[in-house]
Parts: C-alpha cells; sequence; structure tokens
C-alpha cells in the first residue's frame, strides 16, 4: 500500500442562492452547529466531530460546489504535493500558505480535472467536541462526498493518480459499464465516489451517524417535518452502509448513513457490483426503488463555475 497525502475528507462548501433557507435547514433540521458566520458566509460543524466545520454554505447568484477540503499529515506532504501537482501541469489557485479560514492551518487549493476546487490542509486547530450519545439523532461526522462527472473515468484517474486514492468497488450495469466508483484515502470504504452523470454537479453529501437507532430515528424526524425524501432508508451492498436521501431547500441531495466498515487495505480486492441485482442498492429491500425520480434528483444542477475558485 503506497503512502497518500490524504488523510481525510475535512468539509465540503456550497453556495447557494436561498441562502437564508439554507442556514436554517442544516441548523434547525439536520442538526449541525453554526459556528461562526464572516458576511454572506456561515460555518456548520458536526458534534461529535473535531473538524472547525463540516460544511459552509455561501451566499450567491448562482448554485455551485464550492469547493472539497482534505486533511494531510503535515506541512511537507502538503508542499511536496503542492509542487507535484505544479509539475504534473495541475492547475493550481495559489501555492501553499497559512489559511486564512476558521481552525487556520496550512494549505492549498487548485482545480481537478473537471474545474473543481480542491484545498488541502494541515495542522487546522481541532475544534471541541463530544461523544453522540443513544438515540441522539444528530450527525457525528462528514462521512463523504459524491461527484456527478461526465467523464467518470478521467476523474478517477486524476484522484488515483495525483492525490492516490484508492478504488474500492465499482457499480456497473451492462449497458452503460460503469456506473459508480468508490474511492478511499483511509481504511473507510469510501471518502468520494464519482458517479456517471450528464454533467458535472454534487451528487451529495453524507453524514454519518452514531448507529442504526440513531440514524433510523434521524431520518424519521426528517419525514415528519415533512424534508422531502428522494431514497430509503435502506442498505447499500457497495460499502455496506445505511441510507436515506434527502432533498435541501436549494435541491442538493444531502445523506443520513452510518456503518461503515473499515477494510483491510493490504488483501483488500475491487468488486463490481450489478445494479441489475436489486440487493446491489438496498439489501434489505425497505427502500423505494431506485428508478428515473431518483437518478434524476441526484444528478443536480450543472455546476457553472468550474474552473472559478470561490471568492472564499
Amino acid at each position: 500500500m503506497s503512502f497518500s497525502p490524504i488523510t481525510h475528507l475535512r468539509h465540503v462548501d456550497i453556495a447557494v442562492q436561498d441562502y437564508d433557507k439554507q442556514v436554517a435547514f442544516y441548523a434547525q433540521k439536520w442538526g449541525l452547529t453554526e459556528t461562526g458566520r464572516d458576511g454572506d458566509v456561515t460555518y456548520f460543524a458536526a458534534v461529535g466531530s473535531p473538524e472547525q466545520y463540516v460544511i459552509r454554505v455561501r451566499r450567491s447568484r448562482d448554485k455551485r460546489l464550492d469547493l472539497i477540503a482534505f486533511g494531510s499529515p503535515d506541512r511537507a506532504t502538503v508542499d511536496a504535493l503542492a509542487e507535484r501537482l505544479g509539475r504534473a501541469g495541475v492547475r493550481l489557485v495559489g501555492e501553499p500558505d497559512a489559511l486564512q479560514t476558521p481552525g487556520g492551518g496550512y494549505g492549498f487549493r487548485f482545480f481537478d480535472v473537471e474545474g473543481r476546487t480542491v484545498e488541502v490542509s494541515t495542522e487546522v486547530q481541532s475544534r471541541t467536541h463530544r461523544k453522540i450519545e443513544e438515540r441522539e439523532d444528530i450527525p457525528v461526522r462528514l462521512s463523504h462526498v459524491v461527484l456527478n462527472s461526465p467523464q467518470p473515468e478521467r476523474m478517477l484517474a486524476f484522484y488515483e493518480k495525483h492525490l492516490d486514492f484508492r478504488l474500492s468497488d465499482t457499480l456497473v450495469h451492462p449497458d452503460l459499464g460503469g456506473v459508480m466508483w468508490f474511492a478511499r484515502c483511509s481504511p473507510q470504504h469510501h471518502s468520494m465516489a464519482i458517479a456517471r452523470a450528464p454533467h458535472a454537479s454534487l451528487h451529495h453529501a453524507s453524514f454519518e451517524m452514531r448507529g442504526i437507532d440513531e440514524y433510523m430515528r434521524g431520518s424519521g424526524r426528517l419525514l415528519r417535518d415533512d424534508v422531502p425524501k428522494i431514497w430509503g432508508p435502506g442498505r447499500h451492498l457497495a460499502g455496506d452502509n445505511c441510507f436515506t436521501y434527502f432533498k435541501d431547500p436549494n435541491g442538493n441531495t444531502m445523506e443520513y448513513t452510518t456503518e461503515f466498515p473499515e477494510l483491510d487495505e493490504d488483501t483488500w480486492h475491487p468488486t463490481l457490483f450489478d445494479t441489475r441485482n436489486p440487493e446491489t442498492s438496498d439489501q434489505w429491500g425497505t427502500a423505494n426503488a431506485m428508478n428515473e425520480f431518483v437518478t434524476r434528483e441526484m444528478f443536480n444542477d450543472p455546476d457553472k463555475a468550474l474552473f472559478t475558485a470561490p471568492p472564499v
């Protein structure tokens, strides 16, 4: 197993048109904690996570994925990665430097092969956090992010080559070939996945709950509160995690999940899972069918800000 410059997923940052509704959604419904505001930007933490924030919301005329942030072990690794990307012709937004976002730290940003902004950082100050208790139906942490791509094989190759992500499993269909690729930067089955789609956009961001009981209580609470459900509750085959997907006020998909396995990376071999098998989507058989409605909702709106770094 090769050494990876990436340790974990830190946060996912989005820009939305209906800023006030999005902020209220995370604070009043999703179970996150507001930790700060800076003009038209609000930061949200998960109570069980040491990350300063797991999602950031920015007011914008255009809906977009602002950036994805990953952690790195130390300054030397950050510097080496920036140099490595520069030599490979990857467009850097800026050279490694002190970060001006909550928690500080040291890092840099660059564009991936399709123009999304990616941040890699180290030495970010940890936030005081606590253990999530039994029956407490709020997220423990940010689990993973899934990206839509019209050229998913190219995207996967970029993250494998430049950030040393490892392929865990693939969903396939006989007529389409690969449908979704699950990639990891740690023993967790995936911190990122790439889905085949007509355009580049955010597929979904996923938040981990304490366990199945807390996951079900949280899913039920949102259903009772009339938050639009897209898919679930159920349990995927690839990753073996539970899922319920909801639509946020700006049309993004957000997921509650739990029970991710940790892999033995020295012995793990990726599997091809056939999407025609109903158990591939949902082992339990409790979720609504994976159909055109679910697929269309998760395609999201095209990201119109590719190769444009966010202002913050």
